[in-house]
């Protein structure tokens, strides 16, 4: 079947699909031999516009490394991964994206033209983007100064203002101070209502329960349970 006719039938509120995906990082045992390490063995997840699906897994399931192949840092060893065309994408996850000599006025503005805005549209995010971040005066000082809270104040304000269609939210709510954890949990309570698609990776079951409509749990890289966040919490917490 041409890639046309594949187009073709897939389902029109699809955003985000991994066929068969598996990847392998390069790793160095004991013994100094070099060996492949499989993160991911042979995940299929489709994702549908609108939904809040919730990632669970313990420490090295390979959660952060399917939030990157979905964001398309990283490429899979085997199987696809396919976004809808034209989707803007976010992920957002500490550490990663920001030039650390420009200043968070800057990097708002190249982050926010990377997700699809012009220009004009990026620009008129800006106050929004440092008002909601809390920044202050930081807000025009190098990246390299920050600490790990305030680049996840500007990464997650950096993507709510400026409206991407999919967000990829790696640990980033579970960050900063208790005040503005709160306020983000808000913002995305009430975006949510709408059609903005987001997968949220986090360790808190209550903030799954809470945010997500739906959850997978992750284990030794395979998808262990998907479907009805009651259902996969009570596989999960029964493990």
């Amino acid at each position: 079947m041409s890639e046309a006719a594949v187009e073709a039938t897939r389902d029109a509120a699809l955003v985000l699909e991994l066929q068969g995906v598996s990847h392998s990082y390069h790793a160095r045992r004991a013994n100094f031999e070099r060996g492949l390490h499989r993160v991911l063995d042979d995940v299929s997840l489709r994702i549908h516009r609108g939904e809040t699906l919730g990632i669970l897994g313990r420490n090295g399931a390979g959660k952060t490394t399917l939030l990157r192949l979905l964001a398309g840092v990283l490429a899979p060893r085997a199987g696809t991964v396919w976004r809808r065309p034209g989707a803007s994408c976010s992920l957002l996850t500490l550490g990663l994206g920001f030039q650390p000599h420009l200043s968070g006025r800057d990097n708002a503005l190249l982050s926010a033209m990377l997700q699809g805005a012009t220009r004009r549209q990026a620009q008129a995010c800006l106050e929004e983007i440092r008002e909601f971040s809390e920044l202050g005066p930081s807000f025009e000082e190098p990246v390299a100064t920050y600490s790990a809270g305030m680049r996840s104040r500007l990464g997650f304000s950096t993507a709510i203002m400026t409206r991407v269609d999919i967000l990829l939210i790696d640990e980033i709510l579970s960050v900063g101070d208790a005040a503005f954890r709160k306020k983000a949990r808000s913002l995305m309570e009430d975006r949510l209502t709408g059609e903005q698609t987001v997968v949220l990776v986090s360790h808190q079951e209550d903030q799954v329960a809470s945010l997500c409509d739906t959850a997978a749990w992750i284990d030794a890289g395979r998808i262990r349970a998907h479907g009805a966040v009651d259902d996969v919490l009570a596989a999960y917490g029964a493990a």
